[in-house]
């Protein structure tokens, strides 16, 4: 893929496909690297799948073969020195605290790093899609942090859906005025 915020889109739609309702999505940024990880309380893989889950022939859909996201994601890691690291437990394993975490981490002075892309639109198609689920997002850099929090929204509109003209205008404005100030 082109851009990080596309590897987000494709790995944060696995969450939703996992019936998750609460996912964090943290960028973290220092002067050599940059760090991506994307948490849920979805149903969890269990431990077997987790260990093919790199694999691109490894895949939970029977629509196609081929898995490309997590493959893709660890491809991009890897060619800059990084790597994707994936924890997950299963709500049979534990239905109190299940879920997945992906985490890549990137160099972001290699020639082979990947942009971090329009993440403001990978953030807003995320919830104009999923308007259901609770997103926490926080993208800390060297110069400050933007976040976002659905949750917060709901307290704030009530029974507003956040899939509104207005309220995905209002996120998309936001979040771009928080990325000018950092």
């Amino acid at each position: 893929m082109k851009e990080l915020s596309l590897n987000i889109l494709d790995i944060t739609e696995n969450s939703v496909k996992a019936g998750a309702d609460l996912i964090f999505i943290t960028l973290t940024e220092t002067e050599e690297t940059l760090t991506v990880s994307i948490q849920d309380n979805g149903c969890g893989m269990s431990p077997e799948f987790l260990e093919q889950v790199k694999d691109p022939f490894c895949t939970s859909r029977t629509t196609r073969k081929v898995g490309l996201g997590i493959p893709l994601l660890t491809l991009a890691a890897r060619q800059t020195g990084g790597d994707v690291d994936i924890v997950s437990q299963t709500v049979e394993a534990d239905p109190v605290n299940h879920g997945t975490e992906t985490k890549a981490m990137f160099y972001k002075n290699h020639i082979d790093f990947t942009p971090i892309g329009d993440i403001t639109e990978t953030v807003c198609t995320l919830i104009q899609c999923n308007p259901h689920i609770d997103f926490e997002y926080r993208h800390t850099t060297l110069l400050g942090e933007v976040t976002l929090s659905t949750k917060q929204m709901r307290e704030v509109l009530g029974e507003v859906p956040l899939n509104t003209y207005e309220v995905i205008s209002w996120i998309r404005e936001d979040l771009t005025e928080q990325y000018q100030s950092v």
